[in-house]
């Protein structure tokens, strides 16, 4: 774990009440996580507690992505074996990705889980890939041409691509430079056997035009664009702010 995030939404006046977003220089175990989760949630004591709906987003590799016709809830740990270290003790949940018969196998962090219950009762909790993918697919209701999105931040990169409104790829990668950023963008295509003058290659969160990646990017990919949602139903103007993760605004 090399971050975390919270928002509160006002959902009758649009409005974000509350984000804050902290990167760690090194990764975390679940136990100084939610340490750090707790300090920076006893900061926010002005909000309140009486949330009409809350909502957990877990953003980690700890997935797996699995066509619904071959899912068995009894096989959890078989999805998940070879992507991931599981240990006796981790609950393995999943997640369904509406409209694309596809599951979600993923170890959310029940430490974090369980604190959240305590302070607020009952909520809901989603893996960060199903709601991306969700919210990705729902952009682009009308068009059948490829599309590859790339939410990009300071150390990770989450991947998925589309065609004629089906997912065909999600993944994320670490990345220490541009070059692996580029490295993990053409090799994922490459298997895909996509044609690199077609695709469209649409990036967001930390990155702007004429960013390093931005350019590097340009020299093998020549339509690439900065993503902005179109029909978001958050604040659009709150999004100029770059340390707000499209991920957990979406999955309000």
């Amino acid at each position: 774990m090399n971050g975390l995030s919270f928002c509160a939404l006002d959902t009758i006046t649009n409005k974000i009440l509350a984000f804050e977003r902290v990167n760690f220089q090194t990764q975390l175990t679940p136990y100084l996580m939610l340490k750090e989760l707790k300090e920076k949630l006893s900061k926010q004591g002005g909000i309140g507690r009486n949330f009409s709906e809350v909502m957990v987003v877990h953003k980690n590799n700890m997935f797996g992505l699995v066509p619904k016709p071959l899912f068995n809830k009894e096989e959890l740990p078989n999805y998940l074996k070879f992507n991931a270290k599981i240990m006796a003790n981790d609950l393995i949940a999943y997640d369904e990705v509406p409209n694309q018969e596809i599951m979600n196998v993923y170890i959310p962090y029940t430490n974090v889980n369980n604190y959240i219950f305590e302070l607020f009762g009952e909520f809901e909790f989603k893996h960060s890939g199903t709601v991306l993918i969700n919210t990705l697919l729902n952009q682009n209701r009308t068009t059948s041409e490829p599309i590859c999105y790339v939410q990009v931040s300071e150390r990770e990169m989450e991947m998925m691509v589309m065609s004629d409104k089906k997912l065909l790829f999600y993944n994320q990668f670490e990345y220490k430079n541009k070059e692996d950023f580029l490295y993990y963008l053409l090799f994922s295509l490459e298997q895909l056997q996509m044609d690199l003058e077609k695709i469209q290659l649409k990036l967001f969160g930390a990155i702007e035009e004429g960013d390093p990646i931005y350019d590097l990017c340009y020299q093998y990919i020549k339509n690439v664009s900065v993503f902005a949602p179109s029909n978001p139903s958050f604040p659009m103007d709150q999004l100029e702010n770059e340390s707000i993760d499209f991920s957990i605004l979406s999955s309000l």
